[in-house]
């Protein structure tokens, strides 16, 4: 292994700490919990599709994005106000959260790379 995969080692080691503690004491949310539940389960089975679905869906959720422009016309609309509101409570605005998700995910690419029983139809491209 080089250096940059020992670092990333260390790096993921650290940023999943955090996790294993919630875990222990028994004070991960229980969304979340799910979550990584379905992604572990998804992995072991070989299920790299299914548990990537299960870590987009953590991380990024299934909320509608609104793309494009926002302000079209002269006069500002309510609902202009949601969609611009950088307040919305998510996962990744959480930087506890982000790192131990970022761990999972590369915990999940690894999987997948070590994985050579699974049919290709199963994995990711470019995890």
């Amino acid at each position: 292994p080089g250096k940059n995969e020992t670092k990333t080692l260390k790096q993921c080691r650290d940023y999943i700490r955090p996790l294993f503690k919630l875990c222990k004491t028994r004070r991960l949310e229980g969304a979340m919990m799910d979550h990584i539940l379905n992604i572990v389960k998804y992995c072991e089975m070989g299920e790299f599709v299914k548990a990537h679905d299960s870590y987009m869906d953590v991380a990024i959720g299934r909320a509608a994005w609104p793309i494009g422009v926002t302000m079209v016309g002269i006069h500002a609309r309510s609902g202009r106000a949601k969609i611009e509101s950088s307040n919305v409570a998510h996962v990744m605005n959480s930087e506890l959260q982000r790192k131990y998700l970022t761990s999972v995910k590369r915990l999940m690419s690894y999987s997948q790379k070590k994985r050579t029983d699974v049919d290709p139809s199963k994995k990711v491209l470019n995890m």
